[in-house]
């Protein structure tokens, strides 16, 4: 193998894959990146086994073709650190030679055929999706995800197919986050309600390497994994085993809740103030709604108090309710301050449920007056 590379373009492409690979494993094979070249076209590959990840690059000039394995922390550096704007790679599969204007550096080269296969993107039947979206939906709901759940399959973000398009849903038995937006559905498309849990760590990696100046997003799901490509770039995951909780039963109906309607990025403000003096033992704020203003109230035992107001449209009877600041918090801050969302709440035992105008919507259990714990 022997190419010349811009130094930019290649850091940028091997710091993509790079994040997938385990800081720690007895296999040591998967703390290198595979580059393989092949007449002017180079694709980067990592994988921990359960995550796999692909991406294209071009422009490179490749006098022969070759495979070659790059340690990721040794190699990385010399990307970072070098000043040159293009570099000489040369592997013999015993080593590699990676040459700048001024420098040169002689890494010891692992096997590449001992590094296990990524699959590339091949299917024929799909979903497409608008790059912008699946990453916002992404955004959305991930949080609400719980990896250390060992009840059903709550590590995962939740993906339901149907003529209406697509929905996730994401939940810990606390808080629930759910995004409804635009789907195509490939012709032969089979999908059940389910098949399709997709880890949440391989989510925040499709969210990070996809950026918002492509257009789609084809996804792919088999029975035990999951495709995801855009453009250059292919991700690889299996899908979480288990089942996902029924959740529509559990989706509280609020027809004759109060509504209110609420712009995130004052609220966002004051709830982080108000959440200032909360601890562990005593993390609830409550919420009053009512005479024309939200009062959030902050209480710790050794961390006084806050008291904190936001004005409303809404002059009707009092509501009270607690909640953890940082359910609500994460909630916020995946809006635009300027977003204007309607806060739905019947009383102090039931759930808050928050949506928008564009298919999103949150649900939060509310805490016990007298202990602040989650309620069950």
């Amino acid at each position: 193998m022997k190419l010349t590379c811009e130094r930019e373009k290649l850091l940028h492409g091997f710091q993509t894959v790079a994040g997938i690979a385990p800081s720690r494993s007895p296999k040591a094979i998967l703390q290198n990146v595979k580059l393989e070249a092949t007449s002017g076209h180079v694709t980067l590959v990592a994988t921990d086994l359960e995550v796999g990840i692909r991406t294209e690059l071009s422009g490179f000039e490749v006098e022969a073709d070759g495979d070659v394995l790059l340690p990721i922390g040794r190699f990385g550096a010399i990307l970072r650190e070098s000043p040159d704007e293009k570099l000489l790679m040369e592997s013999d599969g015993r080593k590699i030679l990676v040459r700048g204007a001024q420098s040169e550096f002689q890494l010891p080269a692992a096997d590449p055929d001992e590094f296990p296969t990524v699959s590339a993107f091949e299917e024929q039947v799909y979903l497409t999706l608008p790059v912008r979206f699946f990453r916002e939906m992404i955004r959305r709901t991930v949080f609400a995800t719980d990896t250390e759940s060992s009840r059903y399959a709550l590590g995962g973000i939740l993906m339901e197919v149907s003529p209406e398009g697509i929905t996730a849903v994401a939940t810990d038995g606390r808080r629930l986050a759910r995004q409804q937006g635009p789907v195509e559905v490939g012709e032969g498309y089979q999908g059940s309600e389910n098949a399709t849990i997709i880890p949440s760590r391989a989510m925040t990696l499709m969210e990070r390497a996809l950026t918002d100046n492509e257009d789609n997003v084809m996804l792919a799901a088999r029975e035990n994994d999951v495709l995801v490509k855009s453009q250059g770039v292919t991700i690889y995951a299996r899908l979480v085993e288990g089942r996902f909780p029924k959740w529509r039963d559990v989706f509280p109906r609020m027809d004759d809740a109060l509504q209110l309607e609420i712009a995130a990025g004052p609220f966002f403000a004051a709830v982080r103030q108000a959440a200032i003096v909360t601890s562990e033992d005593r993390r609830g704020v409550e919420f009053t709604f009512g005479e024309g203003r939200i009062l959030l109230a902050g209480h710790g035992a050794e961390r006084g108090e806050s008291h904190v107001e936001l004005p409303i449209a809404y002059d009707g009877a009092e509501v009270r309710v607690i909640l953890d600041p940082r359910y609500l918090n994460d909630f916020l801050k995946v809006l635009e301050p300027d977003k204007v969302f309607t806060l739905a709440i019947k009383d102090p035992e039931s759930a808050v449920v928050c949506t928008t105008d564009d298919g999103y919507a949150y649900v939060i259990m509310p805490l016990a007056a007298d202990q602040q714990q989650p309620t069950s």
